[in-house]
C-alpha cells in the first residue's frame, strides 16, 4: 500500500525549509569534535577559537532549524500524530540544550579549562545526539513521507 505523502506547512515554493537549514549546524556541530581533540593535541588557541565559533555557529542554527521543524510539528497534525516526530523533537531539544551550555561555557571561562574535559565531553555528546536525532529524522522523511514532494511520491508509486 502506497503511503501519502505529509506536506510541510513551512516550505518555500513547495520546498520544506527545515532540511535546508539543518545541514549548516549538523556540520558545524560534527566538527566541532575534531577542532576540540586538535586543541587538546596542539594546545594552539587557533583550535580553541575555532571551537568557539564552531558551537556558536551549529547552535544559532540549529535553534533557527529547530523553531521551523517545531512550527511543521505544531501545525501539521498528520505529523503531529508521529511518535517519531515527537521523539525527533525532543532529542533536537536536549541536543539544543546541550550545545548551549557548550557553547556558554566557552564563551566565560579560559579555553583549556573548557575544553577539557567537558567541552570535549558535552561535544561527543552533541555527535551522539545528532546520530539519533537524524536516524529519526530520515525514518520520518522516508518511511513517514514527511515533507516529500506529492510528485516524488507519484514517481515512486509508478517506478519512475
Amino acid at each position: 500500500m502506497a503511503r501519502e505523502s505529509i506536506p510541510s506547512k513551512m516550505s518555500i515554493l513547495g520546498h520544506p525549509i527545515h532540511p535546508m537549514l539543518i545541514h549548516f549546524p549538523v556540520a558545524a556541530l560534527l566538527m566541532l569534535i575534531p577542532a576540540d581533540l586538535a586543541y587538546l593535541y596542539t594546545a594552539d588557541n587557533f583550535w580553541a577559537r575555532a571551537s568557539l565559533w564552531l558551537v556558536g555557529v551549529g547552535t544559532v542554527g540549529g535553534w533557527v532549524s529547530g523553531a521551523i521543524g517545531f512550527m511543521d510539528l505544531v501545525l501539521v497534525r498528520e505529523i503531529r500524530n508521529l511518535i517519531a516526530a515527537w521523539c525527533h523533537a525532543i532529542l533536537a531539544v536536549m541536543l539544543l540544550s546541550i550545545s548551549t551550555l557548550n557553547w556558554l561555557l566557552r564563551i566565560v571561562e579560559p579555553h583549556d579549562e573548557v575544553v577539557s574535559p567537558w567541552g570535549l565531553y558535552l561535544s561527543l555528546l552533541s555527535g551522539f545526539m545528532i546520530a539519533l536525532a537524524s536516524l529519526l529524522g530520515g525514518l520520518l522523511v522516508y518511511d513517514q513521507a514527511v515533507a516529500v514532494s506529492p510528485d516524488k511520491m507519484a514517481e515512486r508509486r509508478h517506478g519512475s
